[in-house]
């Protein structure tokens, strides 16, 4: 999982500001928010979810590496690390970094 991630987050930091602009960015912080969600529905189920700020498209490699890294600490099983990878490697071809 972290692999992935961290893989993501060296493409974004590597792509052309028209890049992140067009969709880079966009899809790199919906990724980053739908890791951070998950990772809190498993460390407090009944707590109410807080969602990653806005902090713009220079800081969305690193907004991606800190929630994939801490999703990473609380899955659970096989299949849940399958379905963050799946996750990271489906936005970054959507991302096209």
């Amino acid at each position: 999982m972290t692999r992935a991630v961290d893989h993501f987050a060296d493409r974004l930091r590597a792509a052309p500001q028209s890049r992140l602009q067009r969709s880079g960015a966009v899809e790199a912080l919906a990724l980053a928010r739908e890791l951070a969600l998950r990772a809190q529905r498993i460390e407090d189920p009944s707590g109410e979810p807080r969602e990653m700020p806005d902090a713009g498209m220079f800081a969305v490699a690193d907004q991606i590496t800190v929630a994939g890294h801490d999703l990473a600490v609380v899955l659970r099983s096989e299949a849940e690390v399958s379905e963050a990878v799946k996750l990271v490697e489906e936005a970054q071809k959507r991302a096209g970094v």
